[in-house]
């Protein structure tokens, strides 16, 4: 089995670098081996359930199925971390930059600088420290800079390294180019924003057909036409109807907030 994990591994380049972008401290070989248990199980606990509810022998093929779904899902866990890890900085890269500026322009060593960044943000604090503990550990800080470049999770935090540490090799202010990379972090924020608000209206008027304007006329023209043909309506219906209307809003909030632009304003 140890041959089959790190052939999938193989077939998996990035998997380390993801593994260590969505902070996952695990080798590939172990991430891959640790998907296919849990995809095992859980595929085995939903094959038991259907079974055990239809008492049907075929429903035991359902478990390859069952399994190549779940296998496909845990394997994507680094992106859905790296995604959640994104939006947390996107949310501080901002008031980060602008903090960082700040401590930069008044004449704060950048030693010390990256210190207060990571006591100040939970999330982008966390990079910062990490540059520091491997300047503690012998590297320079060009090096240091360079590896939270390459380990950045967020395009916008790997331009902020990537800018600093262009200022420290060409020797010129680090403030006014970071200033710079900052603003255009700003603009690009504000084009989401405007985009999710256009994007809203249509959204709005499906929210008011499929929750509640075809639910709520829909059940009148029901009861109407059952009144006529003489089919008794009972609460089974009525349940089916309101759990339908539940669940219509509950993916229009979800849709609502995957659509959100993950920005603090």
């Amino acid at each position: 089995m140890a041959v089959i994990y790190k052939l999938v591994a193989q077939k998996l380049p990035d998997l380390r670098l993801k593994l260590a972008q969505a902070q996952i401290q695990e080798t590939p070989e172990y991430y891959v081996q640790k998907t296919f248990f849990i995809s095992a199980f859980l595929a085995l606990g939903l094959t038991i359930i259907l079974f055990s509810f239809t008492k049907n022998p075929a429903m035991l093929l359902a478990f390859p199925i069952l399994y190549g779904m779940s296998f496909f899902y845990f394997l994507h866990r680094a992106d859905a971390a790296i995604s959640r890890i994104q939006k947390e900085i996107s949310k501080e890269v901002v008031f980060a930059g602008r903090f960082l500026i700040i401590e930069i322009e008044s004449g704060v060593p950048m030693y010390t600088a990256f210190q207060n960044m990571g006591r100040n943000y939970e999330t982008i604090g966390r990079y910062f420290s990490e540059v520091i503990q491997r300047v503690d550990l012998g590297t320079s800080m060009e090096e240091a800079l360079n590896e939270a470049v390459q380990l950045a999770p967020s395009n916008d935090l790997r331009r902020v390294f990537w800018q600093i540490l262009n200022s420290l090799k060409t020797g010129s202010e680090v403030g006014p180019a970071l200033n710079n990379v900052v603003d255009q972090i700003v603009r690009e924020q504000q084009i989401l924003v405007s985009e999710y608000g256009r994007k809203l209206n249509p959204m709005a008027m499906f929210y008011m057909m499929a929750a509640i304007i075809v639910p709520s006329l829909g059940t009148i023209m029901l009861l109407v036409l059952a009144t006529f043909i003489g089919i008794e309506m009972g609460l089974l219906l009525f349940g089916l109807i309101l759990g339908a209307n539940i669940l219509v809003q509950f993916v229009f909030l979800l849709m609502i907030k995957s659509q959100r632009p993950p920005v603090d304003i």
